[in-house]
């Protein structure tokens, strides 16, 4: 792997509660820098499409962060998303319905954003929360549903990416490790379990401390 391969497998991240119109123009800019893709609020989709590079790719989340959504809410918001120009859907499932274990209304909520638009769906599974039996369910249930990709978390619930988890998810599906990646050194421990994408507010970090 070199640097520009690396950078494109990195979702530059900026999602917290007071994300400003600024704070995701200096996550655009340094994703257009360093050659990575950038995962924003849903509400500032259609106003990066107005400025940004035309082949950054734009992910959003769909029922963010804690996925209790009802069904409907969740595949209207991907179909906005879609609308408003977003190349990527990282929907959180429905933590409370995995742990009742209604597998199906897990599966089902996430087969309806899955076919509510043409994009690619990484479900986040909320690692920290679950044990190792709900994280296979959660996977499967993802995979069932069509998805494209499993997510480790949203970094809203304590803890992130593990090499266990990645490990045991890439079972399933392609690995989005969320959560925790600071630097390269731990991007480099996630890609080693498995992982083809990383997620990280901390993009221009993992991609300055790369050493090849």
């Amino acid at each position: 792997m070199n640097r520009e391969d690396l950078a494109a497998r990195i979702d530059h991240t900026v999602l917290g509660p007071e994300t400003t119109p600024a704070d995701v123009e200096r996550v655009v800019e340094e994703a257009d820098e360093y050659g990575m893709n950038v995962c924003i609020p849903p509400c500032y989709v259609a106003d990066v499409r107005s400025y940004a590079p035309d082949d950054l790719t734009v992910a959003t989340v769909v029922g963010f962060p804690h996925g209790q959504h009802a069904t409907e809410a969740k595949a209207d918001e991907a179909r906005v998303a879609h609308e408003d120009g977003a190349d990527e859907l990282d929907v959180v499932t429905n933590v409370g319905r995995l742990k009742a274990g209604e597998l199906d209304a897990v599966r089902e909520d996430l087969e309806a954003v899955v076919d509510a638009t043409p994009l690619p769906v990484k479900v986040i599974i909320e690692t920290p929360l679950l044990d190792d039996a709900e994280k296979r369910d959660a996977c499967q249930a993802a995979k069932d549903a069509g998805a494209d990709m499993v997510k480790t978390a949203t970094g809203f619930s304590d803890g992130g990416a593990t090499v266990p988890d990645v490990e045991l998810m890439s079972e399933y599906l392609p690995v989005k490790a969320s959560g925790g990646v600071g630097d390269y050194a731990d991007a480099q421990a996630m890609f080693d379990a498995g992982a083809e994408r990383i997620g990280a507010s901390s993009g221009v970090n993992v991609v300055e401390t790369f050493d090849e």
